[in-house]
């Protein structure tokens, strides 16, 4: 068994390196598959078992690191960008950075100087908070009773952005949250830029359905990364929306409440509210 586990560390890690030196001509899972002997199903099983992510994932998340390099240390076109990054045009450049930065290339190359964000305050059961979007969703929502280190906060986020106090739809779709009626929860947009990882970890957290609880072990698991309980306590202190990405389920796997963003009396009184509701 271990020398099976071997041979399949090292075909990823063969994989992984093979990805990192040619993803410029954009391979696709038979080639890569086949570069490792593997058929193409076992090879997507084992590289999604190993590094937790899909060869394809790992191929955009390479390309991406790569772009993001040319657009903010050379200042290349986005023309050139896609054409140094393997990619058949500036669409799929456009497509790339839309779905993993939640941004356009332009955006990201401007630093966010051209986003708009609208911003307003809002009372909820457990204290004031600021809930503020983009035209494509929430990007950040907090408690905080403190309306100007709340918006200075927010500024500090998103330094090179344009704010505006108005209360939108994507804002009130999200406040829905805080009522008894959830009708309308799909109808919750979010804006996010993290890490890969920090991505994972929220996406995972989404899952974690209202009055249950996880662990930051069992977190971890999900995403497959077994040993990176430490790192996924990491990436939920870095959450940039309060209650929508309900981080506060998640505890010690003592029992513990444990820490939370926002304080942990809150963090009990949240999991108090929500316990009731769902009993009811």
């Amino acid at each position: 068994m271990k020398q099976q586990q071997l041979i399949n560390y090292n075909r990823i890690a063969e994989a992984i390196e093979y990805i990192k030196q040619n993803f410029k001509e954009q391979p696709n899972l038979d080639e890569v598959a086949e570069k490792v002997h593997l058929s193409t199903f076992h090879f997507q099983r084992l590289f999604n078992e190993w590094a937790g992510t899909t060869p394809k994932k790992f191929l955009q998340y390479t390309s991406i690191e790569y772009a993001k390099k040319l657009l903010k240390e050379q200042r290349a076109s986005l023309f050139d960008t896609a054409f140094e990054t393997g990619l058949s045009g500036t669409g799929r450049l456009h497509d790339l950075f839309i779905n993993i930065e939640g941004m356009t290339p332009a955006e990201y190359k401007n630093g966010g100087k051209n986003l708009t964000i609208h911003y307003s305050f809002a009372e909820s059961p457990f204290g004031n908070i600021i809930v503020a979007s983009t035209s494509k969703g929430v990007c950040c929502m907090a408690f905080n009773d403190d309306e100007d280190k709340a918006f200075e906060d927010l500024v500090n986020k998103f330094p090179d952005s344009t704010f505006k106090r108005k209360l939108d739809m994507l804002q009130q779709n999200a406040l829905f949250i805080f009522q008894s009626d959830w009708s309308k929860l799909h109808q919750i947009k979010l804006h996010l830029k993290g890490t890969s990882f920090q991505l994972k970890v929220w996406e995972a957290l989404l899952k974690i359905p209202m009055g249950h609880l996880s662990t930051y072990g069992d977190v971890a698991r999900q995403i497959n990364s077994p040993k990176a309980s430490r790192a996924v306590g990491s990436a939920i202190g870095h959450n940039p929306v309060a209650y929508l990405i309900p981080c506060h389920r998640v505890i010690q796997s003592s029992g513990e409440t444990g820490g939370y963003m926002w304080g942990s009396t809150r963090k009990t009184a949240i999991l108090g509210w929500e316990a009731v509701r769902t009993s009811a």
